[in-house]
């Protein structure tokens, strides 16, 4: 399958995003409750609710499950307004640049197409640093939330440049590497509301001495299994480094269903933008975005 889609958008600092080319065969391979933080969110609870991801499952299988009725309790303690959106580059459903939206909303189809639309786990690199992999990432777990019957989670595993938790103005005291090296620690103490309805994230967290470490510990797919199995509707999108600079996301992806490569626009060869795609484990690499 080969699709492509790229356009000029010159009110969201030129994301320019072509899907390119899906390489090799694509394998198919959520609860406690996402607790408060603070006093801050003292009042919101997510409803409780264990199920498989609708990957483990199989195609139709997750129907069983009353969704809507869970989605519908989940509590939003803030919100990002519109103008908030805008200044951070968000997409929403109402904004006014419908192209950036529109392209966004594709690639979201795209890869609903190739899931048989089921939910996924899907780590987003970049080809090599400043190629906006945050954004990507970011916007495309937004994209995922815009549908009301539907929940997106994102992981800050770029370990050495941490950055969502600023982009969304959230003071995160604990996160991902705070769970992964307590074994006693509550996974609902790092997950925060973005803001964004239906759209929560984890942090990077507090101890980052040592990412591939972490990653690589039996500990990190636990985890992986647990928080794809807090809701059966959540996509997961778990930014990291980039692939040319860490080992980062070539050990997630293993432990993911896809993995996808943001490209800067005119800024990488084609042989280093090729070496970069085949770092990817081939049964998981969806394609390339670019991104400029």
């Amino acid at each position: 399958m080969k699709t492509s889609t790229r356009a000029r958008d010159n009110n969201s600092g030129g994301a320019d995003f072509k899907a390119r080319e899906r390489i090799g065969d694509l394998k198919k391979q959520g609860a406690d409750s996402d607790s408060g933080h603070g006093n801050d969110f003292s009042q919101w609870d997510d409803s409780r609710m264990l199920v498989p991801s609708s990957l483990e499952l199989g195609p139709g299988a997750v129907d069983k499950y009353v969704i809507s009725k869970q989605i519908v309790k989940m509590q939003e303690p803030r919100r990002l307004t519109r103008d908030d959106m805008d200044e951070r580059r968000i997409i929403y459903p109402e904004s006014q640049n419908r192209a950036l939206v529109n392209r966004f909303r594709h690639l979201r189809t795209k890869l609903l197409e190739l899931s048989g639309g089921n939910n996924f786990t899907m780590v987003v690199s970049g080809a090599c640093e400043g190629a906006g992999t945050s954004f990507m990432a970011l916007n495309l777990a937004a994209a995922f939330a815009f549908d009301q019957s539907k929940t997106a989670l994102i992981i800050d595993c770029n370990l050495r440049a941490p950055s969502l938790h600023a982009q969304l103005d959230l003071a995160a005291e604990t996160g991902l590497t705070d769970f992964l090296e307590d074994p006693d620690y509550d996974i609902g103490r790092i997950i925060y509301p973005t803001g964004i309805p239906r759209l929560r994230l984890i942090p990077a967290g507090s101890k980052r001495e040592t990412p591939a470490e972490f990653f690589t510990s039996f500990r990190m797919k636990q985890f992986l299994q647990a928080i794809r199995r807090r809701y059966p509707d959540r996509f997961i999108v778990l930014d990291t480094a980039p692939i040319s600079d860490s080992p980062d996301a070539r050990i997630l992806t293993d432990l993911c269903d896809y993995g996808m490569l943001v490209v800067p626009h005119g800024k990488l060869t084609p042989g280093k933008i090729e070496n970069a795609a085949l770092a990817f484990n081939p049964d998981k690499f969806v394609g390339a975005v670019i991104n400029g």
